[in-house]
């Protein structure tokens, strides 16, 4: 079983390369949901999060709110690396974990990990390979802005993130998603035929 790793910057078209691969069959582990579902009330993360960033992250639900992090942490690097250093071990556990499941179950020739920062958590290096979804620097502003962001917090979210030419220098395939959709598909087709070729020669 192939574990591959599916990375790109953010709007950068990952979740749109992830849906036509569970479309297309493919388990896609998603670290973000992964993340998220950490953070719920009763989670150790949970706990943690509001003892590093104050208690006052929480409603009166006990849910944090994810907007007020995000503005606490992509404005200063090391609160940033703070809560990095919560997450990413969880959620390297819980992937990991299921990848095992997976792998003994002998029923799917490729999976994927879809996470933004697959590279930096050092994820990656232990995966069979790197898909990474691209698209120009400006339609990932344009897309971020599109999302209610403004200018400042789209380029401070971007600048978050290791430099494109990166990802791309570490990338076992490429996914161009700044055609339409159809153009982002046909790659991600042609990737699942190379994928199931790969796996039955």
């Amino acid at each position: 079983m192939l574990k591959l790793g599916l990375t790109g910057g953010i709007a950068s078209g990952k979740s749109v390369v992830a849906a036509i691969l569970r479309e297309l069959g493919f388990p896609v582990l998603d670290a973000d949901s992964i993340s998220h579902k950490l953070m719920e009330p009763g989670q150790t993360a949970h706990r943690e999060i509001l003892q590093s960033f104050g208690a006052d992250l929480a409603g009166s639900s006990g849910n944090i709110d994810r907007h007020k992090l995000a503005a606490i942490v992509f404005a200063d690097p090391a609160k940033l690396a703070k809560l990095n250093s919560i997450l990413h071990p969880r959620v390297d556990q819980i992937i990991f974990r299921q990848l095992e499941d997976w792998e003994k179950s002998g029923a799917h020739p490729a999976v994927f990990v879809e996470a933004a920062l697959l590279i930096e958590a050092g994820m990656a290096a232990r995966l069979d390979g790197l898909v990474v979804a691209w698209c120009t620097p400006e339609q990932q502003l344009e897309r971020l802005r599109a999302r209610g962001m403004s200018e400042t917090e789209a380029r401070r979210r971007i600048a978050a993130q290791l430099p494109l030419e990166e990802k791309l220098k570490r990338a076992t395939y490429t996914i161009n998603c700044s055609g339409t959709l159809e153009e982002t598909r046909s790659q991600v087709q042609a990737l699942a035929v190379n994928l199931l070729k790969g796996q039955t020669t």
